[in-house]
């Protein structure tokens, strides 16, 4: 009769809630990790290492086991060899603008400082800020502060950063000469049988070349020759000095030619032994490394630290297997996407990699 109630079956609990509550288990799988986290009473006098912490957090489970993957996956990446002729895996960068603003900044050049990657990929704002961070400082502010009233005093906002206007103002003083010099050097160019071709890359090398700060990651990628790839190279204040700088110079102007770098990118791609992403953000950057490893049928490792959400299709947001379905990393390699604010986990996770002194040096 709907709607009755089942008796009460006295001294006894009903089988049926017995049964849902005390479901039979199968034989844990074997070699399963069992949770464990940090037990910080086991603290030696000196402390704690980073490299110690983070194999910590391998077992913890959430983004902290993430971070433990990323590591491994990296660690791997940096001891792998081919066996015919002793090259190392060639390691794509990836970095959004935001990264460079921020203190993340000092990890990047150490990585390019010391050769740990092959190649790089970034917005403008990755190239320009870390230019004018060699001109003037950038600021800690508050995510809350006002936009009036920033920009009422000229002040820039990127987060809980402030920049003010003058640094692009000296970074304008600075570029435009060299932008100057460029021009001349292309037109003087077009008679002989070796024309110059601009590029994103061969701009921000020279660029590189120009800053001479060793602060800088641009001026590292110009000493050991590691190409820096923007295909959005005018979505910035670059953009803009191009921009004013055709009114300068017309009727001649700087040609930048986008279709060499991409050939260029590839070619590193489709000749590595073996491929490693290693993508902080999302955006650009991350695509054309991952269509960079599409060339040769994906990269064999693949790092991704970002907080977007793959609900709305978004590249940014798509998980390694994602990419897997395209080809842009294959279906047996090595892969982890952390969810997690780059600033926050990967100086950790190089201090537990690329800086762990008793592993071996990669390099490009």
């Amino acid at each position: 009769m709907a709607g009755t109630q089942p008796k009460d079956s006295g001294n006894s609990a009903p089988a049926d809630a017995k049964d849902a509550v005390f479901m039979t288990s199968d034989p844990v799988p074997e070699g399963a990790i069992p949770v464990q986290g940090i037990d910080f009473n086991r603290l030696k006098e000196n402390g704690m290492s980073v490299v110690e912490l983070v194999d910590g957090m391998s077992s913890m489970g959430f983004q902290a086991s993430a971070v433990g993957d990323a590591v491994r996956i990296i660690n791997e990446m940096r001891a792998w060899r081919d066996n015919d002729t002793g090259e190392r895996c060639t390691i794509f960068l990836g970095y959004t603008s935001n990264l460079i603003s921020s203190g993340l900044r000092e990890t990047i050049r150490y990585l390019i400082q010391h050769k740990h990657v092959s190649a790089i990929v970034t917005t403008a704002g990755g190239v320009e800020e870390d230019l004018i961070k060699c001109l003037a400082p950038t600021y800690l502010g508050s995510f809350s502060t006002p936009g009036p009233s920033l920009r009422a005093q000229g002040m820039n906002r990127i987060g809980n950063l402030i920049v003010p206007n003058s640094n692009y103002c000296a970074f304008e003083d600075w570029v435009v000469p060299i932008l100057d010099k460029m021009l001349e050097e292309q037109e003087a160019s077009k008679p002989t049988n070796d024309p110059i071709f601009w590029t994103p890359s061969k701009v921000i090398r020279r660029l590189g070349m120009e800053i001479n700060d060793d602060s800088s990651v641009c001026y590292w990628a110009y000493q050991h020759d590691i190409p820096i790839f923007c295909p959005a190279l005018t979505d910035g204040s670059l953009g803009d000095m191009l921009y004013f700088h055709t009114f300068k110079a017309s009727p001649q102007q700087l040609r930048i030619d986008i279709v060499e770098d991409i050939r260029r990118i590839n070619t590193i791609a489709v000749r590595a032994k073996r491929a490693g992403m290693i993508i902080l953000g999302g955006g650009v950057v991350k695509h054309h490394i991952a269509n960079a490893c599409l060339m040769r049928n994906g990269a064999e490792s693949a790092v991704y630290i970002n907080t977007a959400q793959e609900f709305d299709g978004s590249d940014a947001g798509a998980r390694p297997d994602e990419a897997v379905s395209w080809g842009k990393i294959k279906a047996d390699a090595q892969s982890v996407k952390v969810y997690a604010e780059a600033t926050v986990v990967f100086p950790m996770i190089v201090a537990a990699t690329f800086a762990r002194r008793e592993t071996p040096t990669a390099a490009s």
